[in-house]
This record gives C-alpha cells, sequence and structure tokens, in this order.
C-alpha cells in the first residue's frame, strides 16, 4: 500500500483528489494539508511514501516545504501537483528536491500512475514540463558565472556599482557589464528584480 499525503490550500482541490485516489486499491490517503509547514509537520507524525505538493501556498510554499521534507526524510517522495509551469516554479521545485512534476490538468491514469513511479523512485514529469527542463539545461550559457554571482550578491547586500567594483578590485564599467549580462540570463531589467529572481531560484543564500 502506498501512503499518499494530500497538500493543497483549496479544500475543493484535496476534497477531490482524496476522491481520486480513494478508488485505487493501492494507494491510501493518510492525510491532508493546507499548506506547507502543516504539511512537514504531518510527514514527520504520518511517514507517507509519496507527497502531493502544491506550490503556491499562504505560509510556507511549496517548495520550502518540498526542500525540508527530502532533506529531513530523503525517503519520502515529494510530487509537485499545480497548475504553474514557469520555469522558476520547476527550477525551484526540482532544485528542492522533488520527485515529480506534474500538473492539475494532468488525466486521472497519468496522476496514479506517476505516484506509484514516484514511489518506486522514478522521476515523474509532466512533458511539458520535461521540455522546459531540457531547454534550460540545453543552455548552460544562461548559467550565472561565479564572478557575476559575486556582483549579484554584492547588489543584494546593497551595494553601488562604485562600491561593488572598489570590493571587487574592478571597475565600475566591468560591474555594469556583468549586471548587464545577468540581466539577460535572469531575464530581468533592473537590479531588485534580478535579485529577487536570483533568490526564487536559489542561485543567492537568503537573507
Amino acid at each position: 500500500m502506498i501512503r499518499v499525503l494530500v497538500v493543497d490550500d483549496h479544500p475543493v482541490v484535496r476534497a477531490g483528489l482524496v476522491g481520486l485516489l480513494g478508488d485505487e486499491p493501492d494507494l491510501a490517503v493518510v492525510g491532508q494539508a493546507a499548506d506547507g509547514g502543516a504539511a512537514v509537520e504531518m510527514v514527520e507524525d504520518l511517514t507517507p511514501d509519496v507527497v502531493l505538493m502544491d506550490l503556491r501556498m499562504p505560509g510556507t510554499d511549496g517548495a520550502t516545504a518540498t526542500g525540508q521534507i527530502t532533506r529531513r526524510w530523503p525517503a519520502t517522495r515529494v510530487v509537485v501537483l499545480t497548475t504553474f509551469e514557469t520555469d522558476t516554479d520547476i527550477l525551484r521545485a526540482v532544485e528542492a528536491g522533488a520527485t515529480g512534476y506534474l500538473l492539475k490538468d494532468t488525466p486521472q491514469p497519468d496522476l496514479v500512475a506517476g505516484i506509484r513511479a514516484a514511489a518506486r523512485g522514478d522521476t515523474v514529469l509532466a512533458p511539458s514540463v520535461a521540455r522546459r527542463l531540457v531547454h534550460q539545461v540545453s543552455r548552460p550559457e544562461e548559467r550565472l558565472t561565479p564572478r557575476e554571482l559575486e556582483v549579484l550578491a554584492a547588489v543584494a547586500r546593497g551595494g553601488s556599482n562604485a562600491q561593488i567594483g572598489a570590493q571587487l578590485f574592478i571597475t565600475e564599467a566591468t560591474v555594469k557589464t556583468h549586471l548587464l549580462r545577468v540581466f539577460a540570463k535572469l531575464g530581468v531589467d533592473d537590479r531588485t528584480r534580478a535579485v529577487t529572481v536570483a533568490l526564487e531560484r536559489g542561485l543567492l543564500p537568503p537573507p
């Protein structure tokens, strides 16, 4: 029997998933949580085999909860089940240790098969998500270099271009060049958004 914990902030969605999975003879929903913090507590109490995790919830979000769960209970598999398939959402979930990433419009047979596969330790990805991940890893030029990360970290600490240049022993013009490359790679057009996206993707340590 595969023990499943359902995590979603919408009661109707949770009820629907419980009803859907209840028809499967080898699946048992052992608990429901409305946010990531509650999910972590329930994993500790219930030790489910698979957690179906929504991403965007009040309080502790799904990606943060996924990271906490996979670090503390590596035998518990987390399958993200969400309506969102942006690059940032996907990367955060995968980097947090999610075994799978499925969309809420996934047909019932595919969802059930995905839970079973995750319980075996297999990776489960919606086709559109798999395409996005392949696209990401096939573009290594979009990864930030160590120097670009240094500059961005200095920006996050509130440094001006001149201050950053002095700290890193480079000219102010070089700092600007690094920032322009960072903006292009992250798909942003200002310093604040660059720092925000970098934090979301886990490229910078949290403040």
